[in-house]
């Protein structure tokens, strides 16, 4: 564990904080922080998190964010014996990407929705939820599903970001209301449309709740903000992306927008409309020994760069990390890892701080795995960049310069300037996403779930246009840019991959791998005990040898896994948990890609093992979206149009090509598709926005939406004997080849 200096004289100071501590998670009041005491009780918890490891305080359970525990009472020698020890399900089965936190016994998790549940660490036991009441058709005002990464803790209260926008405060005893506050200001709102959501874990530095944002592909100005933690008042705000006239938002970022971001931009490119992008939707790091706070910095708004900036300047801070003071906001300091990003090459993915050897001398570095396919090493005070290497293999770049850790470009995947196609690995799902690191001080490796995606990159046709309630990145998102031949989709399936890479930060190498063989699977849990926890993608929760990688325990958890373990113990006894559900842009938006069928199960859950558990899975249904023999006759002159309108409008959460995963309504087994009127209730009328399907008459005419039924129909016809097939060849799923559906 890294402490500041000041922590050294921990024996007396220590024991106060700790005694303070456990004050205020019995609901005491602590009071606010003191001018001599800038952490408050929970502050000095955190920075002190080895002396008391059964807790899980703040989002990587350190400030330093590696999600290594000390505990070992769960190692490699015993783990073999790890047996489910309470469940708790969740009333969502969408994604879940949670991180559950631990106080002194009590587990608050969040789950899809905004949801927050207070359950008891050692048996599960509800003790309060709350429901911050986010509206349906809020859904699709996201890119990625309505997910919620977690929650933040301090000095009694639970802090929460609600999918709408909202920062809201919780009374950690009872889940009462504190406060909340809207985090979403009206100078981001500028322009003609812009889409704000909220999914990211909030976190807390010296009695500031710092909480960011998502949004850019509809349209949005990134920033972050800080508040209060007893009272909910702003305290400062920081912009990510210049002000499009170079005019102060009277923000703490005014100064260096204004006098050095916004040179970077093109003046009269489309992001003066869609307000550049930049968001804050991820990674947020509070680092007690630099005192400075990290922010992680995502892709432009719209994407392509060429209509974005003119293709002109390196569009500062996107794909960057930025330091900022934690009591003003004020600047400190920049790395940019993707200048003119035209990939989706957000760098919003986990900052980590660690101590490493360097050329013989120890430094205190940030270390990151951004979607570019790069790893970086950088001074976590200065941030000079001091070394970097491609952790997977990486077509757009030939590799970083030595002294800036600028990319040196592939001219040929600059595709916005050139004009060109660009079959780019990795794709805008990046080599690693939001899916957790961790870091072993035992071993010396940060561990990696990466994978690869490529993606089709080609420019808009016609040039860029915005549309209403839609994806608006400037780019042909038909297909995703893929040929539509037999051949071209057995080749893509080839290269889609996921791994856990244990890669060396020191000597910027691989030095073992696990082949999952498919992407998106789940974050990932060092522990003291030389374990390495993840679940993943189909359905497996595994323990890892951490020095090898040898696999050493596996549970079937029936749904697929994304979101990253946690560990902590209760009277003595270590548990493990993990939230279950897969979900995200990928389930979503790619479908049945990379399937011999588009059909799955998702269920979401909290799992929680320990080496004495005695309980087991309640019953879950495994039958997915089953196939219902479609109507024969549909209008061949509406199938072209309609798949343009599923493309930009529905394709993002109901799967490309209207190929579904299981995680929101296959549209080809849809009732709905069987008579106009009933589609037109749905999609032109909004009659299940209370279940997340906004609706589209203000986006789409009815004959446009018209023929994405007649589109649907198309492919439910295409597609149904294979979807039955499919089932067929499964032996747990009996199929009557007649009606199609299961018996």
């Amino acid at each position: 564990m890294i402490r500041p200096a000041s922590a050294k004289r921990f024996s007396l100071l220590g024991l106060l904080a700790a005694g303070t501590f456990l004050a205020a998670a019995m609901g005491q009041p602590s009071g606010p922080a003191r001018a001599d005491d800038p952490q408050g009780a929970t502050g000095e918890a955190i920075i002190h998190a080895d002396d008391h490891p059964e807790n899980w305080l703040t989002y990587g359970r350190t400030y330093s964010e590696q999600r290594y525990s000390p505990l070992d009472q769960i190692n490699r020698d015993n783990v073999g014996n790890l047996k489910l020890a309470w469940t708790y399900e969740f009333d969502s089965n969408r994604g879940q990407e949670g991180t559950p936190l631990i106080v002194d016994g009590v587990m608050y998790a969040t789950t899809n929705w905004s949801k927050v549940k207070a359950l008891k660490a050692d048996t599960g036991e509800l003790l309060w939820a709350y429901d911050p009441k986010v509206p349906g058709n809020i859904a699709d005002k996201g890119c990625c599903d309505s997910v919620n990464r977690g929650a933040a803790y301090w000095n009694g209260k639970i802090y929460v970001g609600t999918f709408d926008g909202r920062l809201i405060a919780l009374d950690a005893k009872t889940g009462k209301l504190v406060w909340q506050v809207n985090t979403i200001p009206k100078e981001a709102q500028l322009g003609k449309q812009r889409s704000y959501t909220v999914d990211i874990a909030p976190r807390i530095a010296k009695g500031r709740v710092l909480i960011g944002n998502g949004g850019a592909e509809f349209g949005a100005r990134g920033f972050i903000s800080a508040f209060d933690a007893e009272t909910g008042k702003l305290d400062w705000r920081f912009f990510t992306v210049p002000n499009p006239k170079n005019e102060p938002d009277h923000a703490a970022s005014d100064s260096i927008l204004m006098s050095k971001a916004y040179k970077t931009w093109g003046p009269k490119g489309y992001w003066t409309q869609q307000g550049g992008g930049g968001t804050v939707w991820d990674s947020l790091v509070y680092d007690p020994v630099t005192d400075l706070v990290y922010i992680a910095v995502g892709n432009g708004s719209p994407w392509n760069y060429k209509y974005r900036s003119e293709g002109r300047g390196n569009d500062l801070f996107l794909g960057s990390i930025v330091a900022v003071k934690p009591d003003t906001g004020e600047y400190v300091w920049h790395f940019q890892a993707t200048p003119m990003d035209q990939w989706d090459y957000t760098s919003v993915q986990q900052i980590m701080t660690l101590d490493l050897p360097i050329n013989g001398e120890k430094r205190h570095v940030i270390i990151h795995a951004p979607k570019n396919g790069f790893f970086y090493v950088i001074d976590a005070k200065t941030g000079q960049f001091i070394q970097g290497k491609n952790y997977v293999y990486e077509n757009w770049a030939y590799g970083l310069d030595p002294k800036t850790g600028r990319p040196i470009f592939n001219p040929e995947a600059l595709y916005t300037l050139n004009g060109k196609w660009w079959y780019g690995i990795p794709g805008p799902l990046g080599a690693h996403n939001f899916m957790s690191l961790a870091y072993s001080p035992k071993t010396g490796l940060v561990y990696i779930p990466a994978h690869q995606i490529p993606f089709g990159y080609k420019n808009q046709v016609g040039g860029f246009k915005a549309h209403p309630d839609s994806w608006n990145v400037g780019l042909d998102m038909t297909k995703n840019g893929l040929p539509d031949t037999p051949e071209a989709r057995t080749a893509y399936i080839k290269d889609l991959h996921g791994w856990v890479l244990a890669w060396d930060p020191v000597k910027l190498e691989t030095v073992w791998k696990i082949d999952h063989k498919g992407p998106w699977n789940g974050g990932l849990l060092a522990t003291g005990g030389d374990l390495l926890f993840q679940g993943l993608a189909n359905g497996e929760f595994h323990a890892y040898d951490a020095t090898n990688g040898k696999d050493l325990f596996s549970f079937n958890a029936q749904s697929g896994i994304i979101a990253p373990p946690v560990t902590y113990s209760v009277n003595g006894k270590q548990y493990v948990a993990v939230e279950v559900g897969w979900g995200g842009i990928y389930p979503i938006s790619m479908g049945g890609v990379g399937r011999t069928s588009g059909w799955t199960v998702n269920h979401s859950y909290l799992a929680v093992f320990s080496l004495d558990g005695t309980a087991k899975l309640p019953p879950m249904n495994n039958m997915g979206f089953l196939p219902v023999k479609p109507p024969a006759d549909y209008d061949t002159k509406q199938v072209d149009n309609g798949y343009f309108q599923y493309q930009t409008y529905c394709q993002t959460c109901h799967g490309d090509n209207a190929e579904g995963a299981g995680v929101l309504p296959d549209l080809r087994w849809s009732g709905s598709i069987r008579h106009k009127d009933a589609f037109y209730n749905v999609v032109g009328r909004g009659a299940l926005t209370a279940y997340g399907m906004d609706r589209f008459d203000t986006s789409m005419t009815p004959d446009e939406i018209e023929s994405i039924r007649q589109y649907l129909l198309k492919r439910a016809n295409e597609t149904y004997q294979r979807e039955v097939d499919a089932r067929k060849n499964d032996a747990n799923i009996p199929v009557n080849p007649t009606l199609g559906i299961t018996q």
